[in-house]
């Protein structure tokens, strides 16, 4: 029989991204795939991602190892089709060949010539086993007394036996507290190029943040009103992220100068919005972009945002899905954070942080009220973005979060 092979490549990668690291091969040589299956995962400075089988068949030949660095479309393992499975027969025969076990008749228990019917009695009520009683079967009559002395010495046999155990587990016990244990692993390049981006915003940004405070009733009323015909119409739930972004854009507008980016003394004025979103993985925080979010209705936005989560969550996210963006959005709320100073994503110059939703007591004209409060925190680079601007800009989301009927005219 003849059979195809086909090669497993590393993806195309853009010009900013010159290699990446391989993580975890998900199979090993001779393992089955199947077609479209995460046959390895890598490692890029923005991104993991997950390379899929190409076809479906036997992973033949893996050409770069774990740890190994790949370049741009280059050959990573390949990929033998046309398999077929065959039935193990030999299994089959050895099955049908065991011979059957043979009956055997159980003779009348020996031990019921020499036990009264009370003696018998009062071994079943203590649970006691034939083979208990080995040491005196030889006795032509077998009493309660001579059961009782074996009882007795069984209760010495577990007392010696506990404490012995007891014993051992304290001393091991005290051994594994006495063993100060400790891991070294080698940092990821995405957790390395974490690190660089939040170094190089410390060290070459003047960052400050702002904080307001938003009153969620309307918005939580909102969304309770049409959650259910939202879903029902759309197919998607109604969260409060599409809302904080319908805020942002608009604030956007209003505020031309937090919608920016600095590259050493040039200040780059963007006239559409990427925002970024911040999410969380298992390997680490990624901030995939949604592009021309102003053009987007809030349901296309929410279905956005669950495509992007699903993709993070999984490692399938794109390079081209990463890179650039104008604005970010990291919602710290959701781990139950009640403050927060986020730290910009360069070359960006400006990050929004969302809070916690929480009931607190609030003055309403001169009243004390009970209302779900959240905290905003605006970060910003101040060598581009001035206080005041900064201030006005939150405290226009604010503005729209609290009465988001200015969202729809537009004021």
């Amino acid at each position: 029989m003849k059979y195809n092979f086909t090669t497993i490549y590393a993806p195309e990668f853009p010009e900013s991204v010159t290699n990446a690291t391989i993580i975890e091969w998900k199979k090993n040589i001779y393992d089955k795939v199947k077609k479209n299956e995460t046959v390895l995962e890598i490692e890029t400075d923005k991104i993991i991602m997950s390379v899929q089988s190409p076809s479906t068949g036997l992973l033949k030949k893996i050409y770069k190892k774990r740890g190994s660095s790949i370049f741009s479309k280059e050959k990573l393992g390949e990929i033998k089709e046309n398999i077929y499975e065959k039935k193990n027969n030999f299994e089959k025969k050895t099955s049908l060949n065991k011979p059957k076990e043979k009956l055997v008749k159980i003779k009348k228990n020996i031990y019921e010539k020499k036990i009264s019917p009370s003696t018998r009695r009062f071994i079943r009520n203590h649970g006691l086993k034939n083979k208990k009683i080995n040491s005196i079967i030889e006795k032509d009559r077998i009493t309660k007394t001579d059961i009782k002395k074996i009882i007795k010495d069984e209760k010495i046999k577990k007392n010696i036996l506990f404490k012995k155990n007891f014993e051992t587990k304290y001393i091991e016990e005290k051994k594994d507290k006495n063993k100060r244990k400790s891991d070294v692993v080698v940092m990821s390049n995405l957790r390395k190029k974490i690190s660089e981006r939040l170094s190089h915003t410390k060290n070459n940004s003047i960052m400050l943040t702002t904080f307001n405070e938003v009153n969620m009733k309307k918005i939580i009323n909102i969304r309770n009103k049409y959650k259910k015909v939202f879903e029902k119409k759309y197919n998607t739930k109604l969260g409060f992220m599409s809302f904080f972004i319908k805020a942002v854009i608009e604030s956007l507008k209003e505020f031309p100068e937090i919608n920016t980016s600095i590259n050493g003394e040039k200040i780059t004025y963007y006239k559409y919005y990427d925002i970024n979103i911040a999410i969380s993985t298992n390997k680490g925080l990624v901030a995939p972009i949604i592009k021309n979010v102003d053009t987007m209705s809030m349901s296309e936005i929410e279905k956005k945002i669950l495509y992007l989560k699903k993709k993070a969550e999984n490692g399938n996210l794109k390079i081209s899905e990463m890179l650039s963006g104008n604005f970010t959005i990291s919602n710290g709320g959701i781990f139950g954070s009640l403050f927060s100073t986020p730290i910009i994503n360069p070359p960006q110059t400006a990050i929004l942080g969302i809070n916690v939703i929480k009931n607190r007591p609030i003055v309403i004209k001169n009243k004390i009220k009970i209302r779900p409060m959240t905290y905003l925190s605006l970060s910003y680079d101040h060598r581009v973005i001035d206080g005041k601007s900064s201030i006005k800009f939150l405290e226009h989301i604010k503005n729209l979060l609290e009465d988001f009927s200015r969202v729809i005219i537009q004021i």
